[in-house]
C-alpha cells in the first residue's frame, strides 16, 4: 500500500503560490510538487474557518454534519468517519505533527483529542495555553512551546506581543531554525525517519500541519525582507465596494480597527505574509527532499491543501469567513505516482472535503460510509473525467450564515443577514468587483434554487425557512473597536 503524506497550511490563498499564477511570490518547492502531479484551479474550502474546515478534511462531510456547527468550534461526532481512524484500521501507522485544531482541547493531564492519530506532536499557536495556562508555565500542553524551553528560547514565540488575530507585522523574535514552521518540518522528518527505522513494513499516514501563514505575520529574519512592500500589488477593492453586499464583512474593519490602518501598513502586512509563505515553502521543501533521499517518494501519495485563505486587505478586510476568493479559494495539489499526470492542471470544482474519499480511492481502502466529498482518483487520471456541476461552501450559524454556490462561470453568494445576494461572472470578473445579482435575475434565481435544494437534500435545516433561504434582520450602526478579539497571547 502507498504511504500518505498530507501537508496542510493555514490561511494560504490559492493565488499565493507561483504555480497558481502569482507573478511575484517565490514558492519553488510547492511549484515542484505541482510539477510532479496535479494542481486544481477551482479548489474551494467547504467552510472558510479553521475548525469546521478541518472537520471536513477529517470526515469528508460538511461541518453541519461533522460537528453540528458551521462556526469555529464543535467536536467531531463519534459516528463520523475519521481519516486517521480509517487508515489505522487498514494497517497504517498514523502520525500528526503541528496544528490539528481539533476541539475541545484537553486540559492538563487528560488525553488529547486526536480522532485516531496514534502519535502526535502539537503546535496550536498558544490556543491550548490560553485556555489552561496563560502564563505558559506548564509542560505537556503544546509540544512546540516545550521545545523552545529546551533550546533556550522559552516563551519567545510571542515576545513581539502580536496575537493570532492581529495583523500588525513584525519579524519573529525566534531564529529561523527555531520558528514553528521549521519545527513542524523538523518533527515531520524525525517521525518519518523513526517510522522507516522501526516500522518500515507498514505504510504510514502523516499529517504535517503548519500554522502559517496565519497571523501573526512574523517571518523570521531574513525572510522578513524577502518582499519589498512598495513593489507588491495593492489589495483588491476597498471597504466602499461592500455597499449592498456582505454586511458582516463591511462591519468587521471597525471591530478590529482595520479602518485606522494606513495603506502603507497594509502593504507591509502583505509583504510579511508573503515572506511567511516563502519560508513555509522552504520547510515543505525540506520534507520533500527527505522523501527523495529516503527513496520513498515514488511510494508516497502527497497532498497539499489549506483550510482557507486570507483576504489580506482585499475589500478593506483581512482573514477568512468570507466568500470572496481570497478567503474561500485554496490551493489543492496532488502527487500520486503511477496515477496522476505530471505537471498538469484541472479545472474541476473540488476542495479539501474530497481528501478522505480520494485517499481511499488511491490506496484501495474503501470507506464504509457515504460522505459528501468525492473520490478524485478518476480526475487525477484524466482531465476528461466527469466532475461536479457546482461546489458549495458554508460558514457560520444562525443568524449570520453565509453560503456560496460556485460553478465554472458563476459564483452565487447568499448572506442570511438582510438576505443579501451576490452574483459574479468569475470568468470575466475574476476580482469579483461587480455584483451582478440585480442584472441577471434569471441566473441569480436559478442558483438560489440550487442552494435551497442542496440544503434540503443535505439536511441543513438551519438554512431553510418556509421552503426558502432563511433571512435575519440586518444589524444597524457601526460597531465599536474591541481589542479583546485581537487574539493577543503574551505568554
Amino acid at each position: 500500500m502507498k504511504n500518505i503524506l498530507l501537508f496542510c497550511s493555514d490561511h494560504m490563498r490559492h493565488d499565493a503560490l507561483a504555480c497558481n499564477g502569482n507573478p511575484f511570490v517565490r514558492t519553488p518547492n510547492l511549484d515542484r510538487l505541482a510539477a510532479g502531479g496535479i494542481r486544481f484551479e477551482n479548489s474551494f474550502t467547504p467552510n472558510p474557518i479553521c475548525v469546521p474546515a478541518r472537520a471536513s478534511m477529517t470526515t469528508g462531510n460538511y461541518s453541519h454534519k461533522a460537528t453540528g456547527s458551521k462556526d469555529n468550534g464543535g467536536r467531531i461526532h463519534d459516528d463520523q468517519p475519521k481519516l486517521a481512524e480509517h487508515f489505522h484500521r487498514n494497517g497504517y501507522r498514523t502520525y500528526a505533527i503541528g496544528k490539528l485544531h481539533y476541539e475541545p482541547y484537553a486540559p492538563p493531564g487528560e488525553p488529547r483529542l486526536l480522532h485516531g492519530f496514534q502519535y502526535c506532536e502539537l503546535c496550536e499557536s498558544g490556543r491550548i495555553l490560553k485556555q489552561y495556562d496563560p502564563e505558559g508555565k506548564l509542560r505537556g500542553l503544546e509540544d512546540f512551546h516545550d521545545y523552545l524551553y529546551e533550546v533556550g528560547w522559552g516563551g519567545y514565540e510571542r515576545a513581539h506581543m502580536i496575537g493570532n488575530n492581529d495583523i500588525h507585522p513584525a519579524p519573529s523574535p525566534l531564529p529561523a531554525e527555531h520558528h514553528e514552521e521549521a519545527w513542524v518540518a523538523d518533527r515531520t522528518i524525525a517521525a518519518l525517519r523513526r517510522h522507516l527505522d522501526e516500522q518500515a513494513d507498514r505504510p504510514f499516514l502523516l499529517w504535517s500541519s503548519f500554522a502559517k501563514p496565519h497571523s501573526p505575520y512574523d517571518p523570521p529574519r531574513p525572510w522578513d525582507t524577502a518582499y519589498d512592500p512598495r513593489r507588491l500589488p495593492e489589495p483588491i477593492g476597498g471597504l466602499a465596494d461592500l455597499e449592498g453586499r456582505d454586511r458582516e464583512l463591511a462591519r468587521r474593519p471597525f471591530r478590529y480597527g482595520w479602518d485606522r490602518v494606513s495603506p502603507q501598513a497594509v502593504q507591509l502586512a502583505r509583504a510579511y505574509y508573503y515572506g511567511m509563505v516563502s519560508f513555509h515553502d522552504h520547510q515543505v521543501g525540506r520534507v520533500l527532499d527527505f522523501l527523495d533521499e529516503a527513496g520513498i517518494a515514488n511510494d508516497t501519495v502527497v497532498a497539499y491543501m489549506s483550510d482557507h485563505g486570507d483576504l489580506l486587505g482585499d475589500f478593506g478586510n483581512f482573514f477568512k469567513c468570507s466568500m470572496f476568493d481570497g478567503s474561500v479559494r485554496v490551493p489543492f495539489i496532488w502527487r500520486a505516482p503511477g496515477v496522476a499526470e505530471a505537471g498538469k492542471a484541472r479545472d474541476h470544482l473540488v476542495g479539501p472535503i474530497d481528501l478522505l474519499p480520494t485517499l481511499t480511492g488511491l490506496t484501495g481502502c474503501p470507506l464504509e460510509h457515504e460522505v459528501d466529498g468525492r473520490d478524485l482518483t478518476p480526475v487525477l487520471k484524466s482531465a476528461d473525467a466527469p466532475g461536479r456541476d457546482f461546489f458549495v461552501s458554508q460558514t457560520w450559524d444562525d443568524p449570520e450564515q453565509k453560503y456560496m454556490v460556485r460553478t465554472r462561470r458563476w459564483k452565487y453568494v447568499y448572506c442570511q443577514e438582510g438576505g443579501t445576494e451576490e452574483l459574479y461572472d468569475v470568468a470575466n470578473d475574476p476580482e469579483e468587483r461587480h455584483n451582478m445579482a440585480g442584472e441577471h435575475p434569471g441566473e441569480t434565481g436559478r442558483l438560489r434554487k440550487t442552494l435551497v435544494e442542496w440544503c434540503e437534500r443535505n439536511g441543513d435545516d438551519q438554512m431553510i425557512a418556509d421552503g426558502d433561504l432563511a433571512t435575519s434582520p440586518a444589524v444597524t450602526g457601526k460597531p465599536e473597536f474591541q481589542d479583546r478579539i485581537m487574539g493577543w497571547r503574551w505568554f
